[in-house]
């Protein structure tokens, strides 16, 4: 089981910012109409950012796809107002749960830092008998990244949208009907030159290069709909592709850890793991 890589949603940004540079007299008219185009842009997405943020939460259908051809698919609950916090179910075979978990889909929470993975309960070790399997977020991102994540950084779609000063460019590439609504595609790039703020912003290098592999680059897409709200993120980092539909915002029950009787820890074999790795 490679819960390294299956643990969650990476919710990395990206951002938008426009320069332009010309000279004479047509390049300045030109470079005068591209940056009151980037403007529009950047208040459309302000406006989607402080609604997102606002919400808090939302019901999301989210596809990660690690480079393997076989995207592991969560579907649930997100929240952001205190912190990262979601409960979802995903493909028990995607995510290589198979040896803990007989269903085809696996439970899994997001509270406090921790994901806890629902689990049948099993024969002997540190989950005999026990219903839940929690792993600290610290033992695949680090302390540093850790608290990037889940304190409202790298998973938290209003901080991803935040995110926009640190791009190089950003596009306004149309209409376009996604999930039955029309919305208005926008297209983010944050290139090398521009990625050490990035990292910076998101805890360093641990959270990124934990599930990215060191990439140098990254694109977002979003869509907008009509009441300036996301309709769907997506996000290009190296040869992970996270993309993450909002079904409804707002309104959603909080998410609670399990009982500590009923869950086993696998936090310290993790990370010791993760030393014989690295």
């Amino acid at each position: 089981m490679k819960v390294k890589h299956t643990a969650a949603w990476v919710g990395i940004t990206a951002a938008a910012t426009l320069t332009v540079s010309a000279c004479g007299a047509d390049g300045a008219k030109t470079a005068a109409k591209a940056v009151d185009n980037a403007d529009k842009i950047m208040a459309v997405l302000s406006r989607a950012t402080d609604r997102t943020e606002q919400l808090g939460s939302a019901e999301v259908k989210v596809s990660t796809d690690l480079g393997t051809g076989t995207p592991i698919a969560m579907d649930g609950t997100y929240s952001w107002g205190d912190g990262l916090a979601f409960d979802a179910e995903m493909d028990t075979a995607a995510a290589r749960l198979q040896q803990l978990q007989d269903s085809p889909k696996t439970r899994v929470l997001f509270v406090d830092g921790a994901y806890y993975y629902d689990i049948d309960p099993q024969p002997a070790g540190p989950l005999k008998g026990k219903e839940w399997m929690r792993i600290d977020s610290s033992a695949i991102f680090g302390d540093k990244g850790s608290q990037a994540f889940s304190g409202g950084g790298g998973g938290n779609p209003a901080a991803a949208m935040r995110g926009l000063k640190y791009a190089d460019n950003v596009k306004d590439l149309g209409r376009e009907t996604v999930d039955g609504q029309g919305t208005t595609h926008y297209r983010a790039v944050v290139d090398k030159a521009h990625m050490g703020k990035f990292k910076d912003a998101y805890g360093g290098d641990n959270l990124m290069s934990s599930v990215t592999g060191g990439a140098d680059s990254m694109t977002m897409d979003i869509w907008v709909g009509s009441k300036d709200l996301p309709v769907r993120l997506k996000q290009v980092i190296g040869t992970v592709k996270v993309t993450m539909d909002f079904r409804k915002f707002g309104a959603t029950s909080p998410v609670k850890a399990p009982p500590a009787a009923q869950t086993g820890d696998l936090t310290e074999q993790v990370k010791k793991a993760q030393e014989q790795q690295g």
